[in-house]
């Protein structure tokens, strides 16, 4: 959703919402021209967002993936490029599918050589724009609410390399429980990127603090960075740097809701 204007995020949410809504009916909702629907349309089919179909359009990504993107865009945005600080000419990385990590894939142009190695089928526009990266896509079991590769397959091919930094997000994160996830079939993913790199960088909002999901994917003191926001009360911040982990701290907000969620206040 980074990549789109306003007006072309407007057309997938209604086309979500209506998949059966019709140019014209379009056409009004947008107050705009036919032939500006039909256009935005085909713009929106090159990106890889829409199927076109005689007189409209199927939505390609599941609602669950547009649904988290546009969940604190600002904020992932903000970690993405903050993680992506850490990635210097010649390095070879993870990324593990999310909505968060796979915004790191927009401030790779410009380094040089990098390898990326990843099982998120949203890194694949990214990898079109940068030829100067190489790209390496694992297979897998196709799981389209995640837009990612999971399966035992996904895993073996993953254990082919070894990279100098890989990049994970979590369902949920604490002291007690670790990382946690809510799909089975991602926990053993995002422990082999751990396991075959040599720094392992979590990037997290805090509204997943003291979140439990449904598997523990690896204990919280495995993590080597931190990359989130200001959401945190400073005494849980102290605990997680007293066990060597590298706090990484970006001046973003998250939903109000979220924060009433969890019991947090802004802290600076």
């Amino acid at each position: 959703m980074q990549l789109l204007n306003e007006r072309e995020r407007k057309i997938l949410d209604l086309l979500i919402e209506n998949p059966h809504i019709g140019v014209a009916q379009m056409s009004s909702r947008l107050d705009v021209s036919m032939v500006t629907v039909r256009s935005d349309y085909d713009t929106l089919a090159e990106k890889g967002y829409l199927i076109r179909t005689r007189g409209g359009a199927l939505v390609t990504l599941h609602p669950e993936i547009l649904r988290r993107q546009r969940q604190n865009p600002d904020l992932k945005t903000l970690i993405a490029k903050t993680a992506a600080t850490f990635i210097k000419d010649e390095d070879s990385i993870m990324i593990e599918a999310g909505t968060t990590t796979a915004l790191i894939g927009k401030y790779l142009l410009g380094k040089r050589n990098i390898k990326v190695v990843t099982n998120s089928t949203l890194l694949l526009p990214y990898s079109r724009w940068n030829p100067a990266a190489c790209f390496t896509f694992v297979g897998g079991v196709f799981c389209s609410e995640a837009e990612s590769m999971i399966g035992p397959t996904t895993v073996n091919h993953l254990k082919r390399f070894h990279v100098k930094t890989a990049f994970i997000g979590t369902d949920g994160f604490s002291l007690e429980n670790g990382l946690t996830a809510n799909m089975m079939e991602a926990t053993e993913v995002v422990r082999t990127m751990h396991n075959r790199s040599d720094r392992t960088v979590l990037l997290a909002d805090s509204s997943k603090w003291n979140q439990v999901g449904f598997a523990q994917v690896i204990p919280f003191e495995e993590i080597d960075d931190l990359v989130m926001d200001s959401g945190l009360p400073r005494e849980v911040r102290e605990k997680i740097e007293s066990l060597g982990i590298n706090l990484h701290i970006v001046e973003g907000r998250i939903l109000n809701e979220h924060r009433l969620r969890n019991g947090l206040q802004c802290t600076k």
